[in-house]
């Protein structure tokens, strides 16, 4: 097809989805372990969510400011919601299939959800006691009638909309119970592995909340509001934590932009539930329409199904993992900042241990009587983490310790305001970063006095200081005490702490200041040798895709010779294989048990070629409104270890996913003996080294 056929571009919104459904296909695929399944189904329950907390949220209010500019892939906000609610009716078909699925196979290992008809008369009597003395103290019937406003309903809660009748006057009446969050999903039944949903629980002893009234029906329903943040990126906030505070206050309180009800809810009762919930909106929002409602899903919050797939039956998981300890960090004679000073060090988590090696880097900083300073960036951080502890210590030790907090990492806000206050309350400085730009950069630096001077030590990683995350996602780290490198990441945390406004950057590429124009000089030198004749070639692995002059410059980057491959996790708006314009470029996603998260870079430079790796995807929000932090990797030793990750991704054929033209996936064709990339890179680790002493075995992706 040639170039002028199609737009240049894919919408990223269908993209988005398109990287849903590949999601939601290993909750289908034969080849993936049963209660993996579940949580499959479980991650593309909750990021559907997100999706329409932010995403489809935006377009709505674009929609209610009577914006039809399209956008560059020529899709206006009304057309792309129009498409979205389809797509996402056919995926939660497909969820609900693939529920079933599942559900059905494992009743035979004897994992089962059941109804309340299904229950013996003794499970039933348990169940009973469950309820009185566990359930009903906690459940608040609120009726709706004109003593009684329709309620506050709290965003993805789950709820019960009762019909009921007054026999005494004849009257019918609408009430909402809310299924209480507080308690367990999934209720055990007294069988092994048999559950029945609270909701059903609860629906099942509903007289004993409205006395004397007659119960015509109930059907389970839940809202999704508006949840991002809104801070102009004009305004400076005198004070950044209060107004993010604030702001997730007035979160709770956004505007409806999805109904979920379960199947089988009468028309009038929907309706009702449409028209209190448009009455609660004001200005400058879209009304909710039928056409918000969906009724196509398996069940209300997919997310839930987590805790099923952490049963613990083995036999029907994917099989247990625990990360190694890198060959460079096996050294316990010697200190980490001998092993670094020595030469650059390279670590893949989760098969590298993180406690091993980044966690012990900053507690052994916390401990050394020689490091004089610690700084760190943290996006995402876990709950009581030994980064927190260790940077507390070597506060408490008289270190000067400074962390970059961003306040605005989303859905972790309220989290990270937490681990703010702890770190100040240790004498921690913290500071919050540069109004109108996310911190996403992941750079920690320590400085030591040695014999010779003062020499840095800094970390460059793809993830984010986060344990738990490092036991589920993939990604890559850099430490190093090359000079250059450390003066960058000094003159970094000065520019995120101070005033300073540093623009000369030597070994990393830094955004918002020189990111962009670096990352198109190197795919524009790759067009230059090309058409020189010389050798010329770009691997970039990264979470998305979306930035319309980089793909320009990658489409004139193949018009010239150039050959790209592109290992993009998620979003992808480059259409590849267009004859004149992206014949060169091809384009994959991999997903597996684990969740894809290193960006690695490769231009070939004419037969010497340059590898990067750092925070930083090819998105418009990462090169203009994110402060991130790309490092070029300058050993050779280690562009050996960085290529062949490559090459074992783009050779994957049980994960991996081509993308076409049309916008369209398919499954890559597999080979005689499948190649999986998670599953050798499990065995490599395993065969270079040895556990972890330290207690952490990786969980699957969820």
């Amino acid at each position: 097809m040639s170039a002028l056929e199609r737009p240049r571009y894919l919408n990223r919104e269908l993209s988005w989805l398109a990287f849903n459904a590949r999601v939601l296909h290993e909750a289908s695929d034969p080849r993936t372990p049963l209660l993996e399944r579940l949580k499959f189904l479980a991650i593309f329950g909750t990021n559907l969510d997100e999706f329409y907390m932010v995403r489809v949220a935006g377009l709505r209010r674009q929609l209610a400011a009577a914006v039809t500019q399209p956008s560059q892939d020529g899709m206006t906000p009304a057309e792309q919601l129009q498409e979205i609610g389809a797509r996402v009716k056919g995926l939660l078909r497909d969820a609900r299939t693939a529920l079933e699925g599942a559900l059905d196979a494992l009743d035979a290992h004897g994992v089962r959800l059941v109804g309340m008809d299904a229950l013996s008369a003794s499970e039933r009597e348990a169940l009973d006691a469950y309820f009185e003395s566990q359930v009903y103290p906690v459940l608040t019937p609120l009726a709706v009638d004109p003593g009684h406003p329709f309620p506050y309903i709290s965003n993805l809660s789950l709820s019960l909309a009762v019909d009921l009748r007054d026999p005494a006057k004849g009257t019918e009446h609408f009430a909402r119970v809310k299924v209480p969050r507080s308690l367990p999903r999934w209720v055990p039944i007294g069988r092994a592995n048999h559950f029945v949903p609270l909701e059903l629980l609860i629906g099942a002893h509903l007289t004993a909340l409205f006395p004397g009234m007659q119960i015509l029906g109930h059907w389970a329903f839940r809202i999704t509001r508006y949840s991002d943040l809104e801070i102009p990126p004009d305004e400076e906030p005198e004070d950044l934590l209060a107004t993010i505070e604030e702001q997730v206050f007035q979160r709770r309180f956004g505007e409806v932009v999805r109904l979920e009800v379960a199947p089988g809810m009468p028309p009038a009762l929907r309706d009702l539930l449409l028209e209190e919930l448009r009455e609660e909106e004001g200005m400058g929002v879209a009304p909710l329409v039928p056409a918000d409602v969906q009724e196509e899903g398996p069940f209300l919050e997919l997310g839930d199904l987590h805790a099923l797939a952490g049963l613990d039956l083995p036999e029907l998981r994917d099989p247990p993992f625990a990360p190694v300890v890198p060959a460079d960090f096996r050294d316990t004679e010697r200190s980490v900042f001998d092993l670094i000073k020595e030469r650059d060090l390279l670590v893949h988590h989760p098969f590298d241990s993180f406690s091993a090696s980044v966690e012990h880097f900053l507690e052994s900083a916390a401990r050394d009587d020689a490091v004089l300073a610690i700084k760190l960036t943290l996006y995402r951080t876990s709950g009581d983490t030994a980064i927190v502890k260790a940077l507390a210590e070597a506060a408490q030790r008289g270190k000067q310790v400074a962390v970059l907090v961003e306040l605005q990492a989303r859905f972790d806000e309220a989290n990270n305001i937490a681990w703010a206050r702890t770190l100040e309350s240790y004498g921690v400085h913290v500071a919050y970063g540069l109004p109108g730009l996310k911190t996403h950069t992941k750079v920690a630096l320590v400085v030591r006095r040695e014999a010779d001077g003062i020499r840095r030590y800094v970390h460059v990683g793809t993830g984010n200081y986060n344990s738990k995350t490092a036991r589920i996602y993939t990604d890559v780290g850099l430490f190093t005490a090359n000079a250059t490198v450390g003066a960058d990441a000094s003159d970094l945390f000065n520019s995120l702490t101070g005033f300073s406004r540093q623009r000369l950057y030597r070994r990393l590429l830094v955004a918002p200041v020189n990111l962009r124009d670096r990352v198109l000089a190197l795919i524009g030198r790759e067009a230059e040798h090309a058409r020189d004749g010389r050798p010329a070639r770009i691997i970039a692995k990264m979470n998305n895709l979306a930035d319309h002059e980089v793909i320009d410059a990658l489409y004139a980057a193949s018009e010239a010779g150039v050959e790209i491959d592109l290992i993009v996790r998620g979003i992808c708006c480059l259409r590849p294989q267009i004859a004149g314009l992206s014949d060169r470029i091809r384009v994959r996603s991999v997903i597996g048990r684990f969740l894809e998260h290193s960006r690695i870079w490769m231009f070939a430079n004419a037969g010497t070629p340059e590898y990067f790796l750092g925070s930083a995807d090819w998105m418009p929000r990462n090169f203009d409104r994110r402060v991130e932090a790309v490092v070029h990797v300058d050993d050779r030793a280690l562009h050996v270890r960085l290529q062949a990750l490559l090459d074992l991704y783009l050779s994957d054929d049980r994960g991996a996913w081509e993308l076409d033209a049309s916008g369209g996936y398919h499954q890559a064709a597999p080979g005689i003996e499948p190649r999986s990339a998670h599953v050798l890179l499990q065995r490599e680790s395993w065969g270079r080294s040895r556990p972890s002493g330290r207690s952490e075995v990786a969980a699957p992706l969820g």
